[in-house]
């Protein structure tokens, strides 16, 4: 049952990202899985062309240099020629209610002023997009937070409204829960979850961040008034923020490693060296994949082929299916 998922490159990759996700793709992958940069998901509101492409390339080299099999990694940008149609499709196949109620559009497109900040059709329409992608590949199971698995649904809906309507051609795919991650928090506000486009990155641990900048953001995490390191996240959130980073960069369990302190600025000194530790070897080789250009053009010139080899007769016999193929 092959599973697909993404990451985008709305900023550049954090601890959260990396635990939370592409340490677990390279170790816990099956084979058929297929992970891929969502570039195209990244132009729904306002972006710079040239950090766009800056930002998709270092995502690329991260997720081969965390061990991901290249063969199974790709960008999405480089399958337009396959998701352009499919989506075109799949647009004809929703109806404008059922794009209407995801609920991302609905918080994003209600926090922004449309004279000042205009709501795009892309932040609309992506969700069909994002169907395309599943359904093009054919992925049986999509790993996503809650966040997302609504937009899974809508896949789910148009793969058998299609699938009814002009015959069967595209796998009805699942949402599935990913096992417990890493729950990475803001060192300035572990009242939020790290994030790549927060525009306040002090509390941010960057993968590409050089060690000792990583240091000092560890070293000014905020903690509390009560010095004593216990794991309660209730009333100590960000000592249990970073505890649970300590635990999952040293696969200890979290409750027995917060013994180990009598105060925070050893628990701090030690997290901020796990953490170097953790990313060094990700950040050495993602840096010698980006230096190193034609070996990943290679690698997303390979990704691509393959991507589209996977995807090239669904997409014909949705096509022939449905009357313009």
């Amino acid at each position: 049952m092959p599973r697909l998922s993404a990451i985008t490159p709305s900023g550049p990759a954090h601890l959260g990202n990396y635990l939370g996700a592409v340490r677990r793709w390279a170790r816990e992958g099956a084979p058929g899985d297929l992970y891929f940069v969502s570039d195209l998901h990244g132009m729904t509101g306002a972006y710079h062309p040239q950090r766009l492409r800056h930002r998709t390339r270092e995502l690329l080299a991260l997720l081969v240099a965390s061990g991901i099999d290249p063969d199974r990694v790709f960008v999405q940008s480089d399958l337009l020629p396959q998701l352009g149609p499919l989506t075109w499709v799949l647009e004809c196949t929703c109806s404008f209610g059922e794009a209407a109620r995801m609920t991302q559009f609905k918080e994003k497109s209600a926090t922004r002023e449309l004279v000042e900040t205009p709501v795009r059709v892309g932040l609309f329409t992506y969700p069909v997009l994002m169907a395309a992608d599943i359904l093009l590949q054919g992925a049986d199971e999509v790993p996503v937070g809650e966040d997302q698995a609504q937009h899974v649904e809508l896949a789910r809906a148009l793969a058998r409204r299609f699938n009814s309507t002009f015959g069967d051609a595209l796998v009805v795919p699942r949402a599935v829960t990913p096992p417990a991650a890493a729950r990475v928090r803001d060192l300035s506000d572990p009242a939020r979850k790290m994030d790549k486009s927060a525009v306040d990155a002090a509390g941010v641990l960057f993968v590409m961040d050089e060690p000792d900048l990583l240091r000092r953001k560890v070293r000014r995490a905020v903690t509390d008034g009560l010095g004593r390191v216990e794991y309660r996240p209730a009333e100590q959130p960000g000592v249990a923020n970073l505890l649970e980073v300590l635990a999952a960069c040293t696969g200890r369990d979290v409750r027995e490693i917060a013994e180990g302190f009598s105060s925070y600025g050893r628990l701090k000194e030690a997290v901020a060296e796990a953490v170097v530790e953790e990313l060094r070897p990700v950040r050495e080789r993602t840096r010698e994949l980006l230096d190193d250009q034609p070996e990943l053009d290679r690698v997303r010139r390979r990704g691509a082929e393959l991507a589209s080899e996977r995807g090239a007769h669904r997409l014909s016999t949705v096509l022939r299916l449905a009357g313009v193929g």
